[in-house]
């Protein structure tokens, strides 16, 4: 039946649309099964989504104006330029927003899991060294904190470092699933061998985990979600324990707030690398989100892949953007905008002619009407 449905045919909870409009923001997610980042938008009590395609996308870390994506050899930095929406050359005027890639960092085939902004800086979880790190322009990337049990720096994914939570622009906590110190050691009892860290003092909160991703810390209290169970968590710093929020039908990784809500990615369980016999695995999985409210712990909705995406990794709101537009790497489109902070640009493709001639009407088009949203365009 799936078959004859368009790629990433989806369906919604009837109430997600207009709850999408109602706190004004839109989603992006990652799915590095499917190599895609997608932004998903309410309107007129639908879903409008937009799938672009990226090598291997995993960690995304956005701050309303910018966007990275965590690629396989590379971070992608894209900057929302909202004068290029009157004369997007597919949909002139159709978005509020959009994203054009700006950056890219060659770092090199890092496995990096969650990615952080703190102002000018991009904090990333090298999964692949064991290690939380720097994205920048300088290095293939510069270490910040390594677990105090893992010995060396060196290339050998030795406990699966994934999640981190930052309070104040520093790391705060992180997750991994395993306290172990040789070459992809964790993987011995990687479905509960999984823990929670103090990055300041390094000392190991929680143990016995049920593959732990996604720490957050909100209202000062620290969630985070076991992916194993399906579980959302909250945990109790004092007691060195958690209560389950809720559990959903999903592996679960990926996890945004945006006021009183809560947005999780669920993912089906990989084909071909089983996990055991563990609960989830006799449930009907799907991929999608999973949108909670957190005050009460009231399962919301979901949005729910039918086809074509099987794995999310991350999810991340984009508050106060209603309709983003973005442009991904594979479409040469996006070697045409041009945008300073206040005027937007589309530039003409050029034939092949000669030096002078390109030099002097390499550039085309007008400027775009200037958009009245504020921030760097």
């Amino acid at each position: 039946m799936t078959e004859s449905l368009p790629p990433f045919s989806c369906t919604h909870s009837p109430e997600i649309p207009d709850l999408l409009a109602e706190l004004d923001c839109s989603l992006v997610i990652s799915t590095y099964q499917a190599g895609k980042v997608i932004i998903l938008s309410g309107h007129e009590g639908g879903l409008i989504q937009l799938p672009r395609t990226f090598n291997k996308p995993m960690g995304l870390a956005a701050d309303g104006w910018r966007l990275a994506v965590a690629a396989r050899e590379e971070v992608v930095v894209l900057a929302n330029a909202p004068n290029l929406t009157g004369g997007y050359p597919p949909a002139p005027g159709r978005y509020d927003s959009l994203f054009a890639p700006r950056a890219i960092y060659y770092c090199g085939e890092l496995d990096l899991h969650d990615m952080v902004w703190h102002g000018d800086t991009l904090w990333a979880v090298n999964t692949r060294f064991s290690c939380l790190c720097h994205i920048d322009s300088h290095f293939s990337f510069t270490p910040q904190w390594t677990p105090p049990f893992i010995t060396d720096l060196t290339p050998d994914d030795r406990c699966h470092l994934n999640g981190v939570a930052l309070l104040d622009g520093q790391p705060l906590y992180v997750t991994a699933l395993g306290a172990t110190d040789t070459d992809k050691g964790w993987r011995a009892n990687k479905v509960s061998g999984g823990i929670l860290m103090h990055v300041p003092t390094g000392e190991i909160i929680l143990t016995d985990l049920p593959m732990p991703h996604s720490p957050r810390v909100y209202d000062d209290q620290l969630y985070m979600l076991n992916s194993a169970t399906g579980e959302l968590v909250r945990v109790d710093l004092d007691s060195a324990t958690f209560d389950t929020i809720l559990s959903v039908p999903g592996f679960v990784r990926g996890l945004a707030r945006h006021r009183d809500y809560l947005f999780v990615g669920m993912s089906k369980l990989r084909q071909g690398r089983p996990l055991g016999d563990i609960p989830l695995a006799r449930r009907d999985l799907f991929a999608g989100v999973a949108v909670v409210h957190l005050p009460s712990g009231r399962l919301e909705g979901f949005i729910r892949y039918l086809n074509s995406c099987e794995e999310i990794y991350d999810v991340q709101v984009l508050p106060g953007l209603r309709q983003p537009g973005i442009m991904g790497l594979d479409n040469p489109i996006f070697r045409q905008a041009l945008a300073t902070p206040q005027y937007g640009f589309w530039s003409e493709p050029q034939e092949e002619e000669s030096q002078a001639d390109s030099q002097s009407s390499a550039i085309s088009g007008q400027p775009a009407p200037q958009n009245p949203a504020t921030g760097p365009g």
